[in-house]
């Protein structure tokens, strides 16, 4: 499967550092690229705070967990090359 534009969701919650700090380290490391961050507060979702909620942050691409508790740069790129 090819797409030009993959999307991230970012669940995460307001407060929380170490949303902010996967957030900014996930636009870093996609700056310049075709990619969008869609951050998602996971309180405002019963069914995404109760399956995500301890786990925050937490990234998904295309639905499919990539990482939570903090970024791993090697499980975005594994990612990333399966939509190639």
């Amino acid at each position: 499967m090819s797409r030009t534009s993959p999307r991230f969701l970012l669940y995460s919650r307001e407060g929380c550092h170490l949303c902010e700090r996967m957030a900014g380290e996930l636009a870093g490391m996609l700056a310049g690229r075709a990619y969008e961050i869609d951050l998602v507060d996971v309180d405002a979702d019963p069914v995404a705070r109760a399956r995500w909620g301890h786990k925050i942050p937490v990234l998904l691409l295309d639905d499919e967990l990539v990482c939570h508790g903090s970024l791993d740069a090697e499980e975005v790129h594994k990612a990333l090359a399966q939509l190639r």
